[in-house]
């Protein structure tokens, strides 16, 4: 079956051009007229995914070529736009920029798998007749690349404007949709390499509001949508496949999830694929709840402990409870925040907090990432999770610095293939059936991941009853 959901992707020369107040202001403005609008973003960043999510009202999911297949982008961008009379995807970084000198992984070679028209903002700053010649230079790079439309960015004058519009129209051919002007304020707090997560932000409807008002007054929203109604159409290249789990035994898992404001970078499908193995998913809040619920296994996402680690520290009876549940042999699934909450301490500043004290390690907040990228790991060490030989592909973004602690209870599983991990080497703590790691999993482009975090809770209770 061809389907052939109406699409645009918003890309840039380079990172910091706009792409994401862009995106932001496209989605809330015609989310304001009523239309249902899908969002999606390129790679695998959680903090811009956070706010397209805020802004559509429904949640925003990746689409990342090194962590999925083109088949497994395509079945993404099908499933979850179904309902959607547009969809938004942002890009990343330069429109071209990828992993090696082919752009493998580039946002043209997203474009290009969504055969979707893309929206190339240009920072005009000190350039009119120049952009044209940038603009054309994108076209003739890789002529399987359809580039719809422009948006002139960090316009100084009308002057300017319409040099460079005349420039852009005449000698590429393609529409200027957009001409933003150097914005006096940019509301959007930031912090480290992008935004500050809109669960943290306490006007974030003031900032989406913002952003809407700048597309509203700025874009040409109508010729946009005309262009996102050219998309060719798409033939879903496979079924979602199972990994041969289901179906899985009665009673239904119960599978916490803290979500709170340190733990919320969570990719939709990791849960999505959770519930759809049979499990239930019981929201736990780190920072209020005093005791563990009753669940089978849990999962502790990434975020910024570091932001909540006074607070996090203060809930004594709930690291306790956590901790006291995990020498159970409750399975317990954390990456990167969950790590870093899973281990004996935080220091931030100099000032040291107390975390779970599960795992043998203490982490120190630097100033400077200590890993930022797409990450490979072999699995090396038994665990409940992963067969030793398997190649994981994932992405870490963390400030802090892990301090091993001695232990003859605890053991790394990982060996680092590219990335940085814990030191460059290693990664995955094991303890009991926990298993902590820098790494994000992406359910979408591996799909056997919620199957394993639920065969685990399942082997155990087997052992149990033997």
């Amino acid at each position: 079956m061809i389907f052939n959901p109406p699409r645009i992707i918003i890309a840039a020369l380079k990172g910091g051009s706009g792409k994401t107040i862009l995106s932001l202001g496209l989605t809330s403005a015609w989310k304001g007229m009523g239309y249902r609008v899908a969002a999606f973003k390129k790679g695998p960043d959680f903090i811009d995914s956070g706010w397209l999510s805020f802004a559509a009202g429904r949640p925003c999911y990746n689409l990342d070529p090194f962590l999925m297949n083109p088949e497994q982008i395509v079945t993404s961008m099908l499933l979850n736009s179904t309902d959607a009379d547009i969809s938004v995807i942002e890009g990343n970084r330069g429109l071209f920029d990828g992993l090696d000198l082919d752009g493998c992984c580039s946002t043209a070679e997203l474009g290009k798998i969504l055969q979707s028209p893309v929206i190339l903002i240009v920072d005009v700053t000190m350039a009119t007749r120049t952009v044209a010649a940038l603009v054309m230079g994108c076209q003739k790079f890789d002529t399987d690349l359809r580039i719809g439309g422009v948006i002139l960015n960090r316009v100084a004058g009308l002057r300017q404007e319409s040099l460079a519009r005349n420039a852009v129209e005449q000698y590429c051919g393609l529409p200027v949709v957009g001409a933003v002007p150097k914005l006096k304020q940019n509301i959007f707090p930031e912090r480290h390499m992008g935004l500050v997560p809109h669960l943290e932000s306490d006007y974030a409807e003031k900032a989406i509001a913002w952003a809407r008002g700048v597309a509203e007054k700025h874009l040409d929203l109508k010729t946009i949508w005309s262009l996102a109604q050219e998309a060719l159409a798409l033939d879903p290249l496979q079924e979602e496949k199972e990994d041969g789990t289901l179906p899985l035994p009665e009673p239904q898992p119960q599978v916490g999830v803290i979500r709170d404001k340190s733990f919320w970078f969570y990719y939709p499908e990791n849960l999505k694929h959770l519930e759809k193995m049979g499990a239930r998913l019981i929201d736990i809040n780190s920072l209020e709840d005093r005791e563990v619920p009753a669940i089978d296994a849990l999962y502790i996402g990434g975020g910024f402990p570091e932001t909540q680690a006074q607070a996090l520290a203060d809930n004594v009876a709930f690291r306790a409870a956590l901790k006291q549940r995990i020498e159970e042999g409750l399975p317990v699934y954390a990456e990167c925040g969950g790590l870093m909450y899973l281990g004996k301490a935080l220091v931030v500043d100099g000032k040291e907090f107390p975390m779970v004290g599960a795992l043998p390690l203490s982490l120190v907040l630097e100033k400077k990432p200590q890993g930022h990228g797409y990450t490979v790991l072999e699995v090396t060490g038994k665990n409940p999770y992963y067969p030793v030989g398997e190649v994981l592909k994932g992405h870490e973004f963390h400030y802090s610095k892990a301090v091993l602690h001695p232990s003859d209870d605890t053991r790394t599983v990982f060996k680092v293939l590219r990335g940085e991990g814990i030191d460059g080497k290693i990664d995955g703590l094991c303890r009991r059936n926990v298993l902590a790691t820098y790494t994000h999993i992406h359910a979408g482009g591996n799909p056997q991941w919620a199957g394993r975090i639920l065969k685990n809770k399942f082997s155990l209770d087997s052992k149990k009853k033997g």
